[in-house]
């Protein structure tokens, strides 16, 4: 607007340049101060036409200004648009899944109902069945009184009694039929809701599956599936004293299983030995199904607990009587809900009972991002045996399962088994998972924790 009322002040004088150069020449006596007067409006007029051109390029920046903003609200129109869509579809699937919750809530309560009438009814049928079979041993002490009688005349009076007793055998027969035939429509009723139960799991199965997508493997790295060996579940006695799986392959031994070792300075006792890459690796961890609780006590953990061919921890008294022989890698492999399994390996050194089997690593390789410490002094505690001192918050008490922890938050693979139907952020934060620290949650279905010496000559 400023603009505006200085050019419409000014353009007079622009518009009359040639009259007042006319009059110039035929006033070119005038005085001196009369053409300074006339050199100051030259320079007026400069200046006029220069804001002129000014306001054109102001008018030519806000028609642009005018268009960005235009394209700038029309896609904010159609980002609302879309999100708006996203949360009505997002409202349908979650009613959607309510629905189905309700329905299975409703369909396990009629099923609970049928079977307690089903039980009732299969109570009644065994009474029945009962009162027939002492009918039917009334109607054979009859028949053998009618046979004894065929050659006398009986009365009408025992006549009437034996026909009242087959009427009333009759009666009770069709009434157990009915009843029978009731039982078996209950159980067609009971198998048509079961198999409704089963598809409603399965839906409800599929929405958690998706759920867990962004808590899977997927993007990293896979890791080449190795050739396995036979596995074999008894136990090997090997002659001498083979101090752990490795030396056992180096001695000739190719199979998978449980074998019996007796590490330098210390006591034999059983180990599972896994034949793979070329060699073998003594497990020392074994995670497939839940099937073995792993909140166990201090001494559980120490000595060891599960079986060597399904799920156990091998203890700590005897890793470390293996590790102390020399330089150990310790392998990790895992498997997630999508059976996508990856690795990564630590050098590693094992501290005795007096440290509290302090753990400190150092990563080698492996195909997923580092979830443990590294150079750091891990020392091992439980529930029942968590003396860090370094806050009031008890990690194995509240996360269950004992574990090298040094901060609550760190991956603990001796946590609670969950599996996919498991729901809830509490039971997920305490179960068996694989967290990195700048990351998220890898939920996992199995693992294996597994030893292999760096230097073989050491056992020579």
């Amino acid at each position: 607007m400023k603009i505006l009322l200085v050019f419409l002040f000014i353009a007079p004088l622009a518009f009359s340049p040639r009259a007042e150069k006319d009059h110039s020449s035929f006033d070119s006596a005038a005085s001196p101060e009369t053409k300074s007067r006339f050199a100051m409006l030259d320079d007026v007029r400069i200046l006029a036409n220069g804001l002129l051109q000014l306001g054109h390029g102001l008018k030519d920046f806000v028609h642009k200004t005018k268009g960005q903003m235009n394209d700038i609200f029309q896609k904010l129109y159609i980002f609302d648009r879309s999100f708006y869509e996203l949360s009505l579809q997002t409202s349908e699937i979650k009613e959607e899944e309510e629905q189905l919750r309700q329905t299975t809530a409703r369909l396990q309560i009629n099923n609970e109902e049928i079977k307690n009438l089903s039980q009732e009814m299969n109570s009644k049928i065994e009474d029945l069945i009962l009162n027939k079979i002492q009918l039917q041993e009334k109607v054979w002490g009859l028949e053998d009184k009618v046979t004894k009688l065929a050659i006398i005349q009986p009365s009408n009076q025992e006549t009437k009694e034996i026909s009242s007793l087959k009427a009333f055998v009759e009666q009770q027969d069709n009434h157990i039929k009915q009843l029978l035939k009731t039982v078996e429509d209950q159980h067609v009723q009971l198998d048509r809701q079961h198999n409704q139960i089963l598809e409603l799991e399965d839906k409800l199965n599929h929405i958690e599956l998706q759920e867990l997508t962004d808590n899977s493997f997927l993007g990293e790295h896979t890791e080449p599936e190795a050739i396995p060996s036979p596995v074999h579940n008894a136990t090997h006695r090997a002659d001498g004293a083979i101090p752990d799986c490795t030396a056992l392959y180096t001695s000739g031994t190719r199979s998978s299983g449980v074998y019996t070792i007796k590490p330098n300075g210390s006591e034999a006792f059983d180990v599972y030995c896994e034949m793979k890459a070329g060699t073998s690796w003594t497990v020392i961890q074994k995670r497939v199904d839940g099937s073995l609780d792993f909140n166990q006590t201090w001494d559980a953990y120490t000595n060891g607990f599960g079986d060597l061919n399904e799920e156990f921890w091998l203890g700590l008294n005897k890793i470390y009587s293996i590790t102390k022989q020399g330089d150990y890698i310790l392998r990790i492999e895992l498997q997630d809900w999508r059976d996508n399994k990856r690795y990564i390996e630590y050098a590693f050194s094992l501290g005795g009972p007096q440290t509290r089997y302090t753990l400190q690593l150092s990563r080698i390789s492996g195909s997923i991002p580092n979830a443990l410490p590294e150079q750091t002094q891990l020392r091992f505690s439980t529930a029942d045996h968590d003396r860090d001192g370094k806050n009031d918050f008890n990690c194995p008490e509240n996360y269950l399962g004992g574990w090298w922890h040094s901060e609550c938050e760190e991956t603990n693979l001796n946590g609670k088994y969950v599996a996919p139907r498991s729901r809830g952020r509490l039971d997920r934060s305490k179960g068996l998972y694989w967290k990195p620290r700048k990351g998220r949650y890898y939920l996992l279905k199995s693992t294996q924790i597994m030893i292999h010496p760096t230097d073989l000559g050491s056992f020579d």
